[in-house]
């Protein structure tokens, strides 16, 4: 399944825009995981990008994505990278995060939310302008994208074995910089 594939079963299944952009940050940042450990990044991508799929059709933590596995199974995804996207609801679907996919998935997923958000607040609406210190800022106020599950972040990041600040925040961030126009995060003109 090549990225065409995968983004038109994104688009079939998912008609909320910020849901898309969500998928599409995810993939970005899990490419940006598979170059830094020389792994396969169609495959790493190709999972960001399917992980929340069926999440309009399975909108709860007791069928997402279970129920979405087998829709993928019909249309060809490896059983690899159906059992790391499982994996990222591995408290609901018993599939453990194993791989360094699975952790990958497990540690970019959230934290694109919240970088998201961070960019959204700025006055220009760029994610050019954010700045791993405005996310550490935006981190400590729970207040702030508070349906972001921090400690998701953190679990993935010591799962992972690399430190939030120093290695993980920029990474994700840089990987989401690359996409701006695909996230709508370009910026305004004022």
């Amino acid at each position: 399944m090549d990225h065409k594939e995968a983004y038109n079963i994104v688009t079939e299944f998912v008609n909320n825009q910020g849901l898309i952009r969500h998928m599409l940050a995810v993939e970005a940042a899990m490419r940006a995981y598979a170059r830094k450990y020389g792994e396969d990044q169609e495959s790493w991508g190709r999972v960001g990008l399917l992980h929340d799929f069926d999440w309009e059709i399975h909108p709860t933590l007791d069928k997402h994505p279970m129920d979405g596995a087998p829709i993928l199974r019909r249309r060809g995804l490896p059983e690899d990278e159906i059992c790391t996207i499982l994996s990222h609801a591995a408290e609901a679907s018993g599939v453990p995060r194993a791989s360094l996919r699975d952790k990958a998935l497990y540690a970019v997923d959230e934290l694109t939310g919240l970088i998201m958000a961070a960019a959204l607040v700025r006055p220009s609406k760029s994610i050019y302008d954010v700045e791993v210190k405005s996310i550490k800022n935006k981190w400590k106020d729970r207040a702030f994208a508070g349906g972001v599950n921090r400690e998701d972040i953190e679990k993935g990041c010591a799962a992972l074995g690399v430190d939030l600040w120093e290695e993980h925040v920029p990474l994700v961030l840089r990987a989401m910089q690359e996409i701006a126009a695909d996230l709508g995060l370009e910026g305004v003109s004022t």
